[in-house]
């Protein structure tokens, strides 16, 4: 059984899960950071989703259960390379990719509540700026 997390972005609250089964490095390398807290902004070229910039940052991983084209709902860590570090929360339709091209992050958390609420957060992002986010265990 995966544990259970809270996240907070902006004004909302969700409960999540890890996808430990399918990117069992991916969550163990997000959990020795947690709790974890940064802010989110509106993606540039990804269509309606939000994103932590991380620059550098190392987790340490390679891909796994990665993809291009996460669901609402799913965040995904694109662990570097082409483009810098990242995580992104979908909130509509992803096409994940940046400007030097299509990228593939590994999706490693999935919202389990609050899913009605995520269009009134990523138009939030978009149209007021970036938003404080953190994640928990719950």
């Amino acid at each position: 059984m995966s544990q259970a997390l809270k996240i907070t972005a902006g004004p909302f609250t969700f409960d999540a899960r890890f996808e430990e089964e399918a990117a069992p490095k991916t969550c163990a390398a997000f959990k020795k950071v947690m709790p974890y807290s940064g802010q989110i902004v509106h993606v540039r070229w990804s269509g309606e989703g939000v994103w932590i910039p991380l620059g550098e940052t190392d987790f340490g991983v390679s891909y796994e259960n990665h993809t291009s084209h996460p669901a609402p709902g799913h965040i995904i860590l694109y662990p570097g390379g082409i483009s810098e570090t990242e995580i992104l929360l979908a909130y509509g339709g992803v096409d994940f990719s940046s400007k030097m091209g299509q990228l593939a992050g590994n999706h490693f958390i999935t919202l389990t509540s609050g899913l009605e609420n995520l269009m009134a957060l990523g138009n939030s992002v978009l149209w007021k700026g970036a938003h404080n986010i953190s994640f928990e265990f719950a």
